[in-house]
């Protein structure tokens, strides 16, 4: 359940994949009213889930969220962000992302969100697999992008703080800075071992170990995603450009 501290959130999500589902379970089951909708039909999940599920755009925006959570594809987000009616909006909302850049999708919201409603961009640096045990130690980055509704984005923040998650505020451009180093550099390394069929033999060193790990780590994740961290994080256009 919610802490006494935390406001019970009505929160709509747009784009329903195992990510956003991940994210929903926890969010449900601190007591918070979740609301979804996505390109593939998700009604009998969101049914079992105790979710709202809607399949038109405009009710969704209709039904008073207090958050609008964007928990698309990198290479998505634009053209979702450019479906959205946001004259159906009936109060100012907290439009917040998961993405896992962070300047894109801050430039695509303060383009088109209505100045009433607030931006926050987050990227919870874990999923369901890192995460299945809880969120305890596991790292939560955000910035404050525009907020003048402290109450909501307090209590949106609330819900990974009171798992435990180790609450990191950043700006976009230094998360995106230091992503170019970690996250996108060991995408690149799993894709290039990937490539070369690196599998486990009898004979495996301690480090071996290490690189088929990354390898299966970073094929877990779509193709799409490795290809949005290098188009839309300039700094990792750059980390390549360094390394030839």
């Amino acid at each position: 359940m919610s802490s006494p501290s935390q406001n019970t959130l009505k929160i709509g999500i747009i784009g329903f994949g195992p990510f956003a589902q991940f994210l929903a379970k926890t969010m449900v089951k601190q007591g918070h009213s979740i609301r979804a909708t996505s390109r593939s039909d998700y009604t009998d999940l969101c049914t079992h889930l105790g979710i709202l599920f809607f399949r038109d755009m405009i009710a969704f925006l209709e039904s008073n969220n207090d958050v609008i959570l964007l928990c698309t594809s990198i290479l998505s987000v634009s053209q979702v962000i450019e479906s959205i009616s946001f004259h159906a909006l009936k109060q100012p909302v907290l439009f917040a992302d998961v993405l896992s850049v962070k300047e894109y999708p801050r430039d695509l919201l303060l383009q088109v969100v209505p100045q009433d409603s607030d931006v926050l961009c987050t990227h919870p640096m874990f999923g369901p697999e890192s995460g299945k045990d809880g969120w305890k130690d596991l790292t939560f980055m955000f910035d404050r992008v525009r907020i003048r509704n402290e109450v909501t984005c307090s209590s949106f923040l609330q819900i990974f703080a009171s798992e435990g998650c180790r609450m990191m505020e950043m700006s976009c451009e230094e998360h995106d800075k230091l992503a170019a180093k970690s996250q996108f550099l060991t995408h690149t390394i799993g894709r290039v071992l990937s490539e070369v069929e690196v599998e486990p033999t009898s004979i495996d060193t301690k480090g071996f170990q290490k690189l088929v790990q990354v390898k299966e780590s970073a094929t877990r994740d779509t193709f799409d995603l490795f290809s949005g961290l290098f188009i839309y994080n300039r700094f990792a256009r750059q980390q390549v450009g360094n390394s030839l």
